[in-house]
């Protein structure tokens, strides 16, 4: 009887958790998930549509008011408005975060990426300018060898002349 009953947990083991540990399967989903179906080309298209359409809306509200293409600017509006921009400062850049930051992740991605670009900027300003500074000490101190080598070599030759 203990034979039989070894036999068969063995065997369990072997076609169910052997084979689970070896190749395990995926989980199945929960019940409360529904499968979406596929979509046709048509809704395809219609989501290419509109992604590009949020996409685009974001660049022309990255860019500002001044660069938008289809905003023409009356004569008469411009000089008021650039009067206006030239009494008004630019916010600090803890500002800027601030305002981004209110307007949830999409606002503050483009405003991070502006401090990393002007940060990154600054830095490749700061390293040419090092280099630059670099290669004239550098420069320097070559001349200031050959300068101190040419009369070195005259006077040994002077001595010579002289014994």
């Amino acid at each position: 009887m203990k034979l039989k009953v070894v036999y068969r947990k063995v065997s369990d083991y072997i076609r169910h958790d052997l084979k689970e540990i070896v190749l395990p399967s995926s989980l199945p989903d929960p019940p409360h998930v529904v499968k979406r179906r596929k979509l046709t080309w048509h809704e395809r298209f219609l989501v290419l549509k509109e992604a590009s359409r949020l996409y685009a809306a974001s660049w022309v509200r990255d860019i500002g008011p001044e660069l938008r293409p289809n905003d023409y600017k009356k004569q008469g509006d411009a000089e008021p408005k650039k009067q206006a921009k030239e009494t008004e400062k630019e916010p600090s850049v803890l500002e800027d975060l601030a305002v981004a930051a209110r307007g949830g992740m999409e606002t503050l991605r483009p405003a991070l990426h502006r401090v990393y670009m002007t940060r990154a900027s600054n830095y490749k300003d700061a390293l040419a300018s090092f280099v630059k500074g670099y290669h004239e000490g550098l420069q320097q101190v070559m001349q200031n060898k050959e300068e101190s080598q040419v009369p070195k070599d005259e006077s040994s030759d002077n001595s010579k002349k002289t014994t």
